[in-house]
C-alpha cells in the first residue's frame, strides 16, 4: 500500500510474511497464493505491499538460479503484490515448534549472517518494483547479550562485518541503481536492547546505508518514550531505515492474581516473550531477574515473570508478545497501541517523514491463547486485513493520502 506524504514523498505500508513461516521457495510461493493475495483482495486493493521473509534455503535457491528469481518477481506482479522491504532477522527455523533463543543465531559475529544479509540485499534489488529505487532490510541487533558481552572481540568482529556489508551495498547500488539499506532492530535481551543502545555501534560504523529499524512493540516493551528515542536518533544522525508497527502485551496491575492468570495464558513454548518493568524505586535484584540499564528490570521469558518472585510487581509489566493491532487482549490486560500511535505520529506526521517504509509485523497469531487463534486461513486473512486497515486509517489521519 502506498501513501503520499504532504511533502510529496511516497510512504510504503506492508505486512510481514514471517507470520506464514516457510523455509523453501515452494513454501514462499504458497504464502503468496494462500495468504498474501487473499489479504489484498479483502482490502479491495489492486496492489499490496508485503515485507517478505526469505529463510536461508529459500534465499540461496533464488541466488543460485536467476530464472527462479525472475519467476518469483513475475508471480509477485501477477498476484498484485510488491516488495520494498525484507525481514532479515530470522535466519531459518522460524516455523519450528520451539524458536526461543534460536532466532538470534547466527549473529553478527558469525560469517553466515553477513553472507545471508548480502544475499538478501541482492535479491531485494532484483525484486523492487520498477518505479522504486530504495529497499530496506531489518536485521537482528548484533547478537543476544550473552556471550557477546563477555567476548572482548565480539564488538570489533560485528563492526567489521557491518562495515563490509556497507561496502557491498555501495557496490550493489553502483551496479543496479537500487539503494538497499539495513536496519538493526533493537530487541529486549539483545546486545542492542533499546534505541539508545544502537547509537554507539551505528556511529562506529558511520555509514548512511546502515541504520535502525524501530519496532514499536520492542520500543514499548523496554518502556522507551517515542519522542525521546527519536530525538536522540535524529541528533546522532542515525537514520530510521524502517519501522515495524506492532503492539506489546501490557499489564497495568501485575500484582493482582487475576492479572497473573491472564498473563499466564500468553506464556507459550514457541517464542521468547521477554518481560520488563520500570520500578519507581530501586529494589534489590531478585533471583531470575536480568540486570538492565536505565532502571529496567526484566526476565527472558513471560513464564519466569508470572511464576512470581522474579520481578517487582508494583508497577506495570510489558511483555514482548506481538498482539494484533486491532484486537487488544481483554481486560485486565491491554496492548501498547498508544505507543505505536505516538511513534507513528513522529515518524510520518511531521513536515518530512523520518522513514518511508512501514511494516505491520504480528507474527504471533498462532501463538495466541487457543480461544484467540485464527482457526482457518480465512480468519487469519481477515485479521491481517483488519490490522492493515487500522494502520491505513492512522496514516490517513496523519495527513497522508492513500494511493491506488
Amino acid at each position: 500500500m502506498r501513501f503520499r506524504h504532504p511533502d510529496g514523498s511516497i510512504v510504503h505500508l506492508s505486512y510481514c510474511t514471517n507470520v506464514h513461516p516457510a523455509e523453501t521457495l515452494d513454501g514462499v510461493r504458497a504464502q503468496l497464493r494462500d495468504h498474501c493475495e487473499p489479504v489484498r483482495r479483502r482490502l479491495g486493493r489492486d496492489r499490496l505491499g508485503i515485507g517478505l521473509w526469505l529463510a536461508r534455503d529459500a534465499a540461496r535457491a533464488l541466488i543460485n538460479d536467476p530464472a527462479e528469481l525472475r519467476a518469483l518477481r513475475a508471480e509477485l506482479d501477477s498476484r498484485g503484490l510488491e516488495v520494498v522491504t525484507l525481514n532479515g532477522f530470522p535466519y531459518e527455523g522460524f516455523g519450528a515448534d520451539e524458536v526461543k533463543y534460536r532466532v538470534y543465531r547466527p549473529d553478527w559475529t558469525e560469517p553466515e549472517r553477513l553472507a545471508h544479509t548480502t544475499d538478501l540485499a541482492r535479491l531485494l534489488a532484483a525484486l523492487l518494483p520498477d518505479d522504486v529505487t530504495e529497499g530496506t532490510i531489518s536485521t537482528l541487533p548484533l547478537a543476544w547479550r550473552t556471550p557477546y558481552a563477555t567476548d572482548p572481540g565480539a564488538a570489533r568482529t560485528a563492526r567489521a562485518a557491518l562495515t563490509s556489508l556497507a561496502q557491498r551495498l555501495d557496490a550493489l547500488a553502483e551496479l543496479t541503481g537500487k539503494s538497499i539499506r539495513i536496519g538493526l532492530e533493537p530487541e529486549p535481551g539483545c546486545t542492542v536492547e533499546t534505541t539508545a543502545d544502537a547509537i554507539a555501534p551505528l556511529t562506529d560504523v558511520g555509514h548512511e546505508r546502515i541504520g535502525i529499524c524501530v519496532d514499536t512493540c520492542h520500543l514499548a516493551t523496554s518502556f522507551e518514550d517515542p519522542d525521546t528515542a527519536l530525538d536522540a536518533l535524529t541528533a546522532a544522525g542515525i537514520p530510521v531505515v524502517k519501522s515495524q508497527l506492532s503492539a506489546a502485551l501490557h499489564a497495568e496491575h501485575p500484582h493482582l492474581p487475576e492479572v497473573r492468570t491472564a498473563l499466564a495464558a500468553f506464556a507459550e513454548p514457541r517464542f521468547l516473550h521477554q518481560t520488563r518493568t520500570l520500578p519507581q524505586a530501586l529494589e534489590p535484584t531478585r533471583p531470575g531477574e536480568i540486570p538492565l540499564a536505565a532502571g529496567l528490570r526484566g526476565t527472558d521469558d513471560l513464564d519466569e515473570a508470572v511464576a512470581g518472585g522474579a520481578l517487582p510487581d508494583s508497577t506495570p509489566w510489558r511483555a514482548h508478545f506481538h498482539v494484533p493491532l486491532h484486537a487488544p487482549p481483554a481486560p485486565p490486560l491491554t496492548s501498547t497501541l498508544p505507543v505505536l500511535r505516538a511513534t507513528l505520529a513522529r515518524l510520518v506526521g511531521g513536515p518530512v517523514p523520518l522513514t518511508r517504509h512501514l511494516e505491520v509485523e504480528t507474527y504471533t497469531w498462532q501463538a495466541l491463547p487457543a480461544e484467540l487463534r485464527p482457526r482457518t486461513r480465512t480468519q487469519l486473512a481477515d485479521g491481517i486485513a483488519a490490522e492493515l486497515t487500522l494502520a491505513r486509517d492512522l496514516l490517513v489521519d496523519l495527513g497522508l493520502k492513500e494511493l491506488p
